[in-house]
């Protein structure tokens, strides 16, 4: 097999990986009527051509804050003074080492970036706002929006079947 040739198998694997990565190799080569060898080749095929990247475990949000407060959600929408590489490179790196960051986008057109933010109340915000915006004098203008309810959180990929 072509290492770079992806079939319907091989998607409809990754379809499933994503629903449910804690499958046995013999379970998911059940579901997908192949032979555990071949299904467990493929699956190492797909991590070294890089289409999978890890597996980790999605919390439940309620649960979660039912252990540690209802926590804080806000998507912030940032634009920078100066846009040249450097300093969109620089306010990237800042961004994507804060934890609090769960998701960083650059985007365009518009503001430069936008930011998924989770922190555990209204002073955690402030405290990152502070760092990650006010003493940045680059930061022209910041845009915050705070959830009051998520209607749907899928981190799955639409994968489409070969053609």
């Amino acid at each position: 097999m072509n290492d770079n040739f992806i079939d319907e198998i091989d998607w409809m694997l990754l379809d499933q990986l994503q629903r449910d990565a804690s499958l046995s190799n013999q379970a998911l080569a059940e579901q997908m009527n192949i032979s555990p060898p071949t299904c467990l080749r493929r699956v190492r095929r797909l991590r070294k051509e890089g289409l999978i990247t890890g597996q980790v475990a999605l919390l439940n949000e309620d649960a979660v804050a039912a252990h540690q407060g209802h926590g804080l959600t806000a998507i912030a929408e940032v634009s920078l003074d100066r846009q040249g590489d450097e300093h969109l490179a620089a306010f990237e790196q800042r961004a994507i080492h804060e934890a609090a960051v769960t998701q960083c986008y650059r985007v365009t057109p518009g503001p430069d970036f936008v930011l998924m933010i989770r922190v555990a109340n209204m002073p955690g915000y402030q405290a990152l706002a502070q760092r990650l915006f006010t003493q940045d004098s680059n930061v022209r203008n910041v845009k915050v929006f705070f959830s009051v309810q998520r209607s749907k959180f899928d981190p799955r990929l639409p994968v489409r079947s070969a053609p």
